[in-house]
């Protein structure tokens, strides 16, 4: 499920909410809230809360204290979502999570997912095809910097690049020297769909 999106207030408190449960075990209370955001009064704190709950992303029981529960925190670990292409254009990952990987000795933010890389496009980035690479997602991709590695999605389809965005169009550019086997994609920036930008990249060997 696609979750609403958080402003940033909301995000910040979510992001402190999930740090807390997962490392004591049970919520905290409206004065340590008010404590980590910086507050002086309760009442942006339940203002917050309140916009969690109806987006989805928290739920309590009414009339008990520090009963906050996360309600997208039933699997450890970083949400592997499908398999990204590092070459042409693959059919889009779905928004589903089939595995995860335990990062469970590292704070990592929730919203956090991760995709398998199918192909060698991006070796010169030293990401290689089995590898995972993980991804944050992108709330405005106008503030993206030249030369981000990006999950983009083009016609229904999507692939590991870098972003160069060029007045109206975006070309992805593959971190591979073979140009005929990996050439650049331009694309109207219009018509591109940021997924996510590269955090970092797990890789498993035997």
């Amino acid at each position: 499920m696609i979750m609403e999106t958080l402003t940033e207030a909301q995000q910040e408190l979510y992001d402190w909410l999930v740090g807390y449960i997962r490392e004591y075990q049970h919520s905290p209370s409206i004065r340590q809230m008010m404590k980590a955001m910086g507050l002086k009064s309760p009442a942006p704190v339940q203002s917050r809360l309140e916009h969690l709950k109806t987006k989805g992303y928290i739920d309590w029981n009414e009339g008990k204290a520090r009963t906050i529960r996360l309600t997208q925190a039933s699997s450890p670990g970083v949400p592997i979502r499908g398999a990204i292409a590092a070459g042409g254009l693959v059919e889009t990952f779905q928004d589903t999570e089939v595995e995860h990987l335990d990062f469970s000795n590292l704070l990592l933010n929730p919203r956090f997912f991760a995709l398998r890389v199918r192909g060698h496009s991006m070796i010169d980035a030293l990401i290689d095809d089995g590898d995972v690479v993980i991804l944050q997602p992108v709330a405005d991709p106008k503030a993206l910097k030249n030369g981000t590695i990006v999950a983009a999605r083009v016609e229904g389809q999507t692939t590991l690049k870098y972003f160069h965005r060029k007045g109206g169009k975006v070309v992805l550019q593959p971190g591979n020297p073979d140009a005929d086997t990996y050439p650049p994609i331009e694309v109207p920036a219009r018509d591109l769909d940021v997924q996510g930008s590269l955090v970092g990249v797990w890789r498993e060997r035997l």
